[in-house]
Order: C-alpha cells, then structure tokens, then sequence
C-alpha cells in the first residue's frame, strides 16, 4: 500500500465548520511544526523511508514529509490562522543556522539521523532556541486531548532527528536489529551539513488517534517560512 502523502478526507470523520468555513475544535487534525532539511538529505530520507517500506512494509517514518520536529501533534482546532500569523511574526527576520547530520543512530526504539549536536559533539543551541521559541508561539492555541499523545516542546529531552524507522518497531521489536542493519548496509549518499532555513507547518488527520494511526495518517503542507541567510 503506498506511503499517504496528501490528506484523504474520506479517511477522517469531516470536521464540523462554521459559517465562515473555519474548523472548530472538534475537528480531527493535530499540527506539527517542523524544521524541513534541504532537498538532498530530504532525498536520502525517502530513500529510506521507502526502501523499508518495500522490504519490511514499515510505513510510520514515510508517513510524514522528512523533517525534525520542533513542535508535534499539535490540536490548534480553530485558531489554525491564528498560528500562522504567531509564527510568521516569530520567524520574521530570524537567521537560519548550520545543522551537522552525525548519521544514523538509534534513538528510542527506532533509527534516524542525528541532528542534534555541532561536529565537536557539542549541542546546536539555535535549534535548541528555535524549539523553544516555536513552543511558546503557538502555546496559546493549543486545545486539550487525549490522543496521540502531544510533542510540547521539553528540553530535557529535546535530541532534534530526522526518522528513518519509528513507531512500527513498537510493533515488532523483533525486527529492530535486522532493520538497524539494513539501513547502514543501504549506505544511501547524505550531505553531513545543511543550513537550518525552512521551517513548515502541516496538518494532520487520521480516523483513529488511539490505535495505530501511522497506518492511517494522511497529512498537508499548510505554510512555509524561509529564514534569513546567516
């Protein structure tokens, strides 16, 4: 089955609307603010992402566009202009910044490229701020839920990754050795550097939050911002 990559409405309970069109909070969606990578490494994840789909059939690190995560499973309900417009105020004129790809590493139960530190190993405090500045824009438009659990901004575990194989190994920790492997053995052509300078939102649906909604999330490009040349 192939990896979603638009929004199937069909596949989510419609939202309710108002007069004006505007989702109100019972709608399905949930929102990320993510960190995009540049077009080359963006590559080298579907590459990935794709090629275990093909031999294992995992499909949660393809079901999203390659990113980072700054802010995740978002519920903004119907405050979605509302975020745009406390983003576009919040990353105008910010400077973009140097991202170093240490590789693939685990991470959790699954495997990603490491975006986290400089190549001395030390942290990259831009992307560290850029997290937490994004969490407290849109922190006042977050509405309450259950289900999946939100990704708020928590800097004691803050570690900035690009997926390559999460939430299926839940699933089948039985495969997470032999999928270790065959990622390192794809030996897939990735840049070791990329400036930061493309921030994104999208928005997210699935029909069932509680199970295993990476089988099922479709999800949209809602807004790009492009940060200033550092």
């Amino acid at each position: 089955m192939p990896t979603p990559t638009t929004l199937d409405t069909s596949a989510a309970t419609a939202p309710a609307v108002t007069a004006k069109g505007a989702r109100d909070d019972s709608d399905p969606y949930r929102y990320g603010v993510y960190l995009r990578p540049d077009p080359r490494t963006c590559r080298a994840v579907t590459v990935v992402t794709d090629q275990l789909r093909a031999q294992y059939g995992l499909v949660s690190s393809g079901a999203f566009p390659p990113h980072a995560t700054l802010i995740g499973s978002q519920p903004f309900g119907s405050a979605e202009s509302e975020v745009i417009d406390a983003l576009t105020a919040l990353l105008d004129g910010r400077p973009g910044f140097p991202v170093h790809n240490a590789g693939v590493r685990e991470q959790g139960i699954g495997y990603v490229y490491d975006v986290a530190t400089n190549p001395d190993g030390s942290r990259n405090t831009a992307f560290d701020q850029l997290a937490i500045d994004v969490d407290a824009a849109v922190a006042p438009f977050r509405r309450s839920m259950n289900a999946p659990l939100p990704n708020d901004h928590d800097p004691e575990r803050y570690r900035p990754h690009l997926s390559l194989a999460s939430h299926d190994l839940y699933v089948r920790p039985d495969l997470h050795d032999e999928v270790g492997e065959f990622i390192r053995g794809l030996d897939v052509p990735v840049p070791s550097d990329f400036v930061g300078d493309t921030v994104v939102l999208c928005r997210t649906a699935s029909p069932d939050w509680t199970g295993r909604w990476w089988q099922t999330m479709t999800w949209e490009h809602v807004r790009t911002w492009k940060l200033r040349t550092p």
